[in-house]
């Protein structure tokens, strides 16, 4: 990460920073840059995220983890700005997210952010991704 983020402290000391990402996940990289921009001497940092929490995994192409691993799933909002060290966390609601495209909402999958699939897996189809734990699955 330090590869591609190189905060520059005469930009960053004693400044109120904010930073906008797509998605929380497991939080581990927010966390890293939070501490990053905190040691590069910004006063404050507020993480704005464009999405929902991610409190889901995804069975349609996107390599995300499995539900326990996700922050969002686990953890409140306030819980998640604790981890992550930053003065103040904001997500954009699901209701904002689909309104960036009026009148098409019902054509995109938000399953990772609602837990709501759009198509019904057997157990065997979700064991064989691996995406659960066995025990999840038997219930």
């Amino acid at each position: 990460m330090k590869l591609k983020l190189n905060p520059v402290p005469e930009v960053l000391e004693g400044k109120r920073v904010v930073v906008v990402d797509d998605s929380i996940v497991r939080g581990t990289t927010s966390r890293k840059i939070v501490k990053m921009i905190r040691q590069a001497g910004a006063k404050e940092i507020h993480m704005r995220i464009s999405s929902p929490p991610v409190i889901a995994p995804c069975f349609y192409g996107i390599d995300t983890p499995t539900q326990k691993e996700l922050i969002g799933s686990k953890l409140k909002i306030e819980e998640i700005r604790k981890y992550i060290t930053a003065d103040s966390l904001g997500y954009l609601s699901l209701e904002g997210m689909l309104a960036t495209a009026p009148g098409f909402s019902h054509h995109y999958c938000d399953a990772c952010f609602t837990n709501d699939y759009p198509i019904t897996m057997t157990k065997a189809e979700q064991l064989q991704l691996g995406l659960f734990e066995s025990d999840q699955v038997r219930k």
